[in-house]
């Protein structure tokens, strides 16, 4: 008896080119076989990772399949993340995930990257067909529209939407989504928040409270977007996506402790997803929670092995973590930490050896570490191994020069760090990121723990000023400034306590000596500081109080 499929006078198999990737040749020989009963003509075959990207960056291919478990080298994952960065697959194709292995940590992340289905070993005739053809079929119909996304004529894709919702009721939801996301690419958030409301007035749907999520942070209304969110994963735990708007959504609140929190759930339920573990290292370093970014740096790292996202800057960034948490740590804690930086930094050195300002700002660091080990001379040693590289500090990439301003400081070299740092924000006067940092910088030349020394003191100044105490305030915040001398809010912060307490005895002269003292530390402010509207205001304050 003649198989039905082969009987289809427009069989919908036989036109599409497959690719099947599967380091074993008995499953690469099987599943062509299956596939050529079902009427496939174009079937091409990968045993790698690297012969898979390649495939596919010089052919086009309407369905792949693709094991999970290939061996040394990428993963099933590590090819969808690949494909999906370098638009390497096209919407209308489908990538179909084939494993043996159903772990949830597989599962979950393999699933950031939205296989179209997956596929279970053993796979049968039936099963195969069954499920593929289903997909063939929804990709038959909808090929008009991702089309047009793939070729970004949003305008086209949406009016083809809308004509297809009644024509297709099969498809109702994708059409709804799709519309949806649509709407939002153009900037129509009207639209895409009321297609959003209308599809949960008639059913709860994970994607759909997403994309309300989406809305309400786009309009920046961020209250909304964050009880909206916290609900989401609340009642759907497993749903990745809407811990990383929540974590967003947090973060443009300024809240980034919560932020942290929310990004450390999510790679607790899904911990193979690199640039999650990427987020949660910058947040925790922004909180100065070493210990948490430098974990999350190394899963990082490991993560990058074979990914599309590998970076030299994620080995730098462990590097760093690692020195803030050796530095001025002389016990055999401290010297582990170091010596995991110095192995850190050789295997980027290794792995990158081609990528511009990779060893200069390798051995910058390597100078910081030597410095908080208390080798000084190794630190000089060090740093003047670079005078050539460092020679011209308007070639200097930004990222390099704050690295050896940094450097700069911590080898005692302050007046050098300062000059550098305001060539910098010469050069990059028009970057705020930059300039955020150089601020930063300037503030903080000092490590990790004096830093939050600081920043302890600061906020004992702040609770004792709120209460009331003047003299508990004025003395947080000296003892603060002899950590950090050059820090303008804690200057600041004293002038205005010290301003105060004149108010309440006039007779204390000296309190106006020392503001003016304080401010003039602060003369070369540029306009441009966050702080410098402050400044100004406490400047005339006293102008006004000495006359």
């Amino acid at each position: 008896m003649t198989e039905p499929s082969s009987n289809v006078h427009d069989n919908p198999f036989r036109k599409l080119r497959y690719l099947i990737i599967d380091d074993f040749e008995s499953f690469r020989l099987s599943m062509r076989q299956m596939l050529r009963t079902f009427g496939a003509e174009h079937i091409e075959v990968a045993n790698n990772g690297a012969a898979a990207i390649q495939r596919c960056t010089y052919e086009h291919f309407d369905v792949v399949l693709c094991d999970y478990n290939l061996g040394e080298g990428k993963n099933g994952q590590h090819i969808l993340e690949e494909l999906r960065h370098k638009k390497l697959l096209k919407r209308a194709s489908l990538f179909l995930m084939v494993t043996a292995e159903t772990s949830k940590e597989m599962v979950m992340g393999a699933r950031e990257y939205q296989p179209d289905a997956y596929l279970t070993k053993p796979i049968n005739r039936a099963m195969l067909e069954k499920r593929l053809g289903s997909l063939v079929e929804q990709r038959r119909t909808l090929l008009p529209i991702n089309r047009a996304i793939d070729l970004e004529n949003y305008p086209e894709a949406i009016t083809l939407c809308l004509q297809s919702i009644g024509k297709f009721p099969r498809y109702r939801t994708w059409l709804m989504k799709t519309l949806a996301d649509l709407y939002q690419r153009v900037g129509d958030l009207s639209h895409a928040g009321k297609i959003y409301a209308d599809v949960l007035a008639q059913r709860d749907l994970s994607w759909a409270r997403l994309g309300k999520g989406k809305v309400l942070l786009a309009d920046q209304r961020y209250d909304e977007a964050v009880a909206v969110l916290k609900a989401l994963v609340a009642d759907h735990p497993d749903y990745m996506e809407g811990y990383d708007l929540l974590a967003e959504a947090l973060a443009q609140q300024g809240r980034l402790i919560p932020a942290q929190k929310t990004l450390q759930k999510a790679t607790e339920l899904s911990p193979n997803a690199l640039l999650r573990q990427k987020q949660l290292a910058t947040v925790a370093q922004a909180n100065q929670d070493m210990e948490t970014a430098s974990s999350a740096w190394r899963k990082t790292v490991q993560l990058g092995a074979h990914s599309i996202h590998d970076n030299a800057d994620h080995y730098l960034s462990l590097g760093t973590t690692l020195c803030e948490l050796s530095d001025g740590d002389t016990s055999d804690v401290g010297k582990a930490y170091a010596e995991d930086a110095r192995s850190t930094l050789a295997r980027m050195e290794k792995r990158f050896a081609d990528t511009p300002d990779v060893t200069t700002r390798s051995r910058l660091l390597q100078t910081r570490l030597h410095a908080g080990q208390g080798d000084l001379g190794a630190a000089q040693s060090c740093l003047d191994s670079l005078s050539d590289a460092l020679a011209d500090v308007d070639s200097l990439s930004a990222d390099t020069g704050l690295e050896y301003a940094r450097t700069l400081f911590r080898v005692g070299k302050d007046t050098d760090a300062k000059s550098l740092l305001g060539k910098l924000a010469q050069r990059f006067e028009n970057d705020g990121d930059i300039i955020q940092k150089i601020e930063n910088l300037l503030d903080e030349p000092v490590g990790f723990r004096q830093r939050m020394q600081a920043r302890d003191l600061n906020k004992d100044g702040i609770k004792a000023f709120e209460a009331g105490n003047l003299d508990g305030a004025a003395t947080a915040f000296r003892e603060a400034l002899a950590i950090v001398p050059s820090h303008t809010a804690l200057n600041l912060n004293l002038v205005q306590v010290l301003m105060k307490q004149y108010s309440g005895d006039r007779q204390r002269k000296a309190l106006l000596t020392d503001c003016q003292n304080l401010l003039a530390t602060l003369s070369t402010l540029p306009q441009q500081h966050r702080q410098y509207a402050r400044y100004q205001a406490l400047h005339k304050k006293l102008e006004a109080l000495r006359s």
